[in-house]
């Protein structure tokens, strides 16, 4: 006895069929993903190779360091940092930071992200300061343009003023040494 209300029994399959098959098509896109090789923690940036965002990011007060500006990269190699003393993993990638600014063919500058001016000259005070330019940057708007996903993260800028590289996440000795010197040094050798 039929009611007229049920399914016809293709439609019925369809509705059973559907997600498996849904299922089936994310499980493939995962997999190929896992076996493909890349790096998956790896956020690629669509900045590579463009200049750097034209900043203009006022000073921390009470450092006596200049602001990050970016008409101040050009002919010279500068890592940008973007960092906050609220952020956990910031403080791990300090010493690595500080081990950096050791480096004087390069320059070490800052973008203070979404940060009160006390805690971060604070966070400085207690760890060490290894910038040569801070800018503060309150509402996080100069980090949208930098396509900033979180901090920290930091910017190869190269001697033509163009992003050559970009680490998302805290630098580690190991990073540092296999992945962002080698950037460095490449971007040393650049013309300028």
């Amino acid at each position: 006895m039929s009611t007229g209300t049920e399914a016809p029994a293709p439609r019925r399959r369809l509705f059973v069929l559907l997600p498996l098959l849904v299922f089936l098509g994310l499980a493939g896109l995962f997999l190929s993903q896992l076996l493909s090789g890349r790096d998956v923690a790896e956020i690629p940036s669509a900045l590579i190779g463009l200049p750097a965002p034209q900043t203009s990011l006022p000073p921390l007060e009470g450092v006596n360091l200049p602001g990050l500006d970016s008409k101040s990269f050009a002919g010279r190699v500068t890592l940008v940092n973007v960092f906050a003393s609220w952020c956990a993993p910031c403080r791990e990638e300090h010493p690595v930071l500080l081990g950096l600014s050791q480096d004087k063919r390069f320059t070490l500058a800052a973008l203070n992200y979404k940060d009160q001016p006390e805690n971060a000259r604070r966070f400085l005070g207690d760890l060490g300061n290894p910038y040569q330019a801070i800018g503060v940057d309150p509402a996080g708007r100069a980090a949208i343009d930098w396509g900033v996903y979180g901090v920290p993260e930091t910017f190869v800028i190269g001697k033509d003023g163009k992003i050559a590289y970009k680490h998302v996440g805290p630098l580690t000795p190991e990073s540092a040494r296999d992945l962002l010197l080698p950037q460095i040094e490449k971007a040393l050798a650049a013309p300028g």
